[in-house]
């Protein structure tokens, strides 16, 4: 938190190097707000002129300059007046001084050098603490006033800004790795999907390759699921408003829903989430504690009326695929429910590499109307997870104000192969809808005893995932999950039979493989299949031919004069490990 802290002031610090870069460079403008954010800093500015990308060298050098010069950050408090007199002739700041004095609260204006600024503070204590090439100017942008289009456009210059040029250069090495890992361009390139501007944004079109690595991921999570006493249920997409009612979501999420309005003046929401119509299929018999737990699963569509710009490839969609479960437990039964589900997320996300930490999501006690139910559930929910979690021994982190509104959860975070922080699974614990709904089991003592609800999506949303799966990967799928594993090259037309005989060979034990005997030349198919990132390609000549062998380029390493027997058989053993590149 420290660390973190002082990185703030540094990049705040440089917001003000900046704005006095500007004044200096362009006399006349107008500097109006500068922060730092979540990677360096930027400030609008009302620039006298036009600055481009390619005047950032040129107010970077002069930032370096006036470093130099600039040692402490002075804070005076001023009156109204007073910063009023200071930046008379800048309407943006007079604005800001006027709002600040109307609040009541104190205005503080900090020097260094000869530039002074409105500011609340959160400054470095000398500007000699920045260490050479830790930052830079990164681009340039548009922005509205107070972001309001009604107002001026503004120029945004952005900066970024590390403790240290090692770390800048690894930011900026991991920002273009993740442009060339980008799963909108990768998926394009592999034809995996495909968006329409008739069906609409946020609605991914999946291709016949697509919907395969789709289907074999969600089989892999039943395989993971089924030996755990799950059960496949399925329900309709659509439902009546007074489901989301009872369940609490219709008062939380009404504006995010999609709305049906039939004929007969009924209003029905297309589903934004499956619980509610679980617990139905729940309470539609009464259960004995012997029945106990009820563990169902369904892999099917949501929808969410998602802002349109807020949609961003598969990572934010209208229509989202979850691979969802519901148990329904009573409570002595929760540890075992959680471990299990537990082992199975454990094992599906260390399939692709990516290692797990944990964090409790709690409600945020200070703001209790956020959330269904009383602080004694929610306190009940938070200590049986936070004992299961200890009792397991696993290393985690407090995330007060991260829980779902109905209940607390353990968060599976991660990072992908860029170091990107990723959030993936949840298990979340619900004490509240199984209340609202009146779901209940008859106990040892012939008594209603109300049940408790475990809520988890391995993958979250398929659609995510996958986004995120092809940029951990950049396209490179291990074999099992590869849509087309193998492609067959013949050199030319004398070994078509061979050839045939290889391909047939291979598709008739399950292999997805493909045959390009097309008129291109073999270096141009070769490179095609690279492109398309199929992890074996076969290539047969004369000398394969009468041999009656093969020679298989993969990604690592060539095999050469190979039976087809032979490479079957390790086929078969990489695809049932499912290993992993």
């Amino acid at each position: 938190m420290e660390n973190t802290e002082k990185l703030m002031h540094l990049r705040h610090s440089l917001s003000h190097l900046l704005g006095a870069s500007i004044l200096e460079l362009y006399p006349g403008s107008k500097i109006t707000l500068g922060p730092a954010v979540d990677n360096g800093f930027y400030y609008d500015v009302d620039v006298a002129g036009k600055i481009t990308d390619a005047d950032l060298a040129k107010i970077e050098s002069k930032m370096k300059e006036l470093a130099k010069t600039w040692t402490t950050f002075e804070k005076k408090v001023l009156t109204k007046q007073e910063a009023l007199e200071m930046f008379a002739g800048n309407e943006y700041k007079i604005e800001l001084i006027n709002e600040i004095a109307e609040k009541g609260e104190e205005i503080t204006v900090y020097t260094s050098g000869n530039f002074s600024d409105l500011c609340r503070g959160g400054h470095i204590g000398n500007m000699k603490d920045i260490k050479d090439g830790s930052f830079k100017l990164e681009r340039i942008a548009g922005a509205y006033w107070r972001g309001d289009e009604k107002n001026k456009m503004l120029t945004r210059i952005y900066g970024l800004a590390f403790n240290t040029k090692e770390e800048l250069d690894a930011y900026i090495f991991q920002q273009e790795e993740a442009k060339r890992r980008d799963h909108r361009k990768i998926g394009k390139e592999m034809g995996l999907f495909v968006f329409s501007d008739l069906v609409g944004a946020g609605l991914p079109l999946w291709t016949p390759k697509g919907t395969i690595i789709r289907e074999l991921l969600n089989d892999y999570i039943w395989e993971l699921r089924k030996p755990k006493g799950y059960q496949k249920v399925t329900i309709p997409h659509i439902t009546k408003k007074e489901l989301y009612e009872t369940s609490g979501h219709w008062a939380k999420f009404a504006d995010d829903l999609f709305k049906i309005h039939t004929r007969e003046d009924h209003i029905y929401a297309m589903k934004p989430m499956n619980c509610p119509h679980h617990t139905q299929i729940f309470d539609s018999e009464l259960h004995s504690y012997k029945d106990m737990p009820q563990r169902y699963a369904e892999t099917t569509m949501v929808y969410r009326d998602e802002q349109s710009g807020e949609l961003s490839g598969l990572s934010r969609v209208l229509s989202i695929t979850q691979d969802d479960s519901h148990v329904f437990c009573r409570e002595n039964q929760i540890e075992k429910e959680v471990m299990d589900i537990w082992e199975i997320i454990e094992t599906f996300y260390n399939s692709f590499g990516f290692k797990l930490q944990l964090r409790l999501s709690r409600h945020d006690e200070a703001h209790m109307e956020k959330y269904l139910g009383d602080k004694e559930v929610w306190e009940k929910a938070e200590k049986s997870l936070k004992s299961l979690m200890e009792k397991k021994g696993a290393n985690w982190i407090d995330g007060p104000g991260e829980a779902a509104f109905y209940g607390p959860k353990i968060d599976f975070i991660s990072h992908d192969s860029i170091g990107r922080v990723l959030q993936v699974a949840t298990i979340q614990l619900d004490f509240n809808m199984p209340k609202n709904f009146g779901l209940t089991c008859i106990n040892e003592k012939g008594e209603k005893e109300q049940v408790v609800m475990i809520h988890c999506a391995v993958m979250g949303s398929i659609e995510r995932f996958l986004s995120t799966l092809i940029e951990h990967l950049a396209g490179v799928f291990p074999l099992w999950l590869s849509p087309v594993q193998v492609v067959v090259l013949p050199i030319s037309e004398h070994q078509k039979e061979y050839t045939d005989s290889v391909y047939e060979t291979l598709k008739e034990k399950d292999i997805r493989v493909k045959l390009d005997d097309s008129n291109e030349s073999l270096g141009k198919r070769i490179r095609t299949a690279k492109m398309q990132k199929v992890p074996y390609v076969i290539v047969i000549g004369d000398k394969e031919k009468e041999a009656k062998v093969i020679t298989v380029e993969g990604r690592t390493e060539k095999l050469e004069g190979i039976t087809v027997e032979k490479f079957l058989e390790r086929l078969k053993k990489e695809i049932s490990e499912k290993t992993l590149n």
